[in-house]
């Protein structure tokens, strides 16, 4: 019999996995999020625009080289939040597109800078957000992501061979939402990913390397788009995932390190694709999130007290909305979008 087309699986897998966790009741935990303080959202949307137009800041200045990751962090955050209309959309575009490569097919980090799979993946969420896939060569792209695929099923980031396996999910990822993942060796590429689970039942960036949430985020949801689940211990993977809760409420990304805001993201989404979300405190994660505002300016820090930036308030705002935070939009855990989102491109959209 023919295989299964790997994009519908992916919609299937993804979709499944939210609409499962959608399906449970909002319990007391939920509404004790509102009795803990606040999300200050109309603050945080201020703070997002605002920072677009300080292009001399020093936030400005540090991330010029990954401005394109930072306008999908800052443009999903509001859309979560329901203020994507906020921005100018064609003004938008037009920049995302000013970062492009043609003659390669890929996105820089900025005009002018040099293609790489990450600032593809982020410029190709951007148009998702905004329904303007239209606008780009998706074979095109295609062809640039496949080039980088290794005989060994890993990927390279650019056409400077560094290997890891965040450029593994980037790239299934980004393939996925433009409907173009048969043209990898997608059996191959789950491979080299299985290959780099450890006896912790974590993910390391390479086969060997120590188990880190971030990385072992990129491993479940590349996982989970291709609809290769199978190989993950859930049990084991979620003892080491829960067991990065602090006493603070917080998660931190491995043993020992202190709690960090965008682990809520990282641990959370990967907690809900393999199921096993319940065995940490909900409760508690959201008052470490909340604590963490600028409650004054806006924007979220990586732990209470410390200066906002746009991306902690983005993967904030994003742990929130995994745990069904009254206002902000559910996000999908695997592909890092809105699921209103998500399901436009799979379900509405046949190309």
């Amino acid at each position: 019999p023919d295989s299964p087309d790997p994009n519908t699986l992916a919609a299937e897998k993804s979709t499944a996995v939210v609409d499962g966790a959608s399906l449970t009741k909002r319990s007391e935990e939920e509404e004790a999020m509102g009795e803990q303080g606040e999300l200050a959202a109309e603050k945080h949307v201020r703070y997002i625009v605002t920072a677009e137009k300080k292009k001399d800041s020093f936030e400005s200045l540090v991330m010029e080289h990954l401005r394109a990751s930072g306008a999908y962090w800052g443009l999903t955050t509001l859309d979560l939040l329901h203020k994507l209309h906020a921005v100018d959309a064609a003004e938008v575009v037009d920049w995302i597109m000013s970062c492009y490569h043609p003659e390669s097919g890929g996105f820089g980090g900025n005009v002018g800078h040099d293609p790489h799979v990450l600032y593809t993946l982020s410029a190709v969420q951007v148009l998702c957000l905004f329904d303007r896939l239209d606008v780009l060569d998706a074979d095109k792209i295609a062809d640039y992501i496949t080039g980088l695929q290794n005989e060994d099923g890993s990927f390279s980031g650019d056409i400077w061979g560094e290997v890891d396996t965040r450029f593994s999910y980037i790239s299934i990822c980004t393939l996925s939402l433009l409907h173009r993942l048969h043209k990898i060796n997608v059996e191959k590429a789950v491979e080299y990913i299985v290959s780099c689970k450890n006896l912790d039942g974590g993910f390391g960036a390479m086969p060997g390397g120590e188990s880190h949430a971030g990385q072992i985020f990129c491993c479940v949801g590349a996982l989970a788009i291709t609809g290769s689940l199978h190989h993950i211990d859930r049990d084991l993977l979620g003892w080491w995932l829960c067991e990065r809760q602090c006493r603070d409420g917080g998660l931190n990304g491995r043993p020992e390190k202190l709690a960090d805001v965008c682990y809520s993201w990282w641990v959370l989404s990967s907690l809900i694709i393999i199921d096993r979300v319940h065995w940490i405190d909900k409760e508690k994660l959201a008052k470490f999130i909340l604590n963490c505002q600028d409650k004054e300016n806006g924007g979220i820090s990586d732990r209470p007290d410390n200066a906002v930036d746009i991306y902690h308030t983005y993967f904030g705002v994003a742990g929130l909305s995994l745990m069904e935070y009254p206002g902000v939009k559910p996000i999908d855990p695997a592909y890092a979008l809105p699921l209103d989102v998500v399901n436009r491109i799979f379900l509405t959209k046949q190309q």
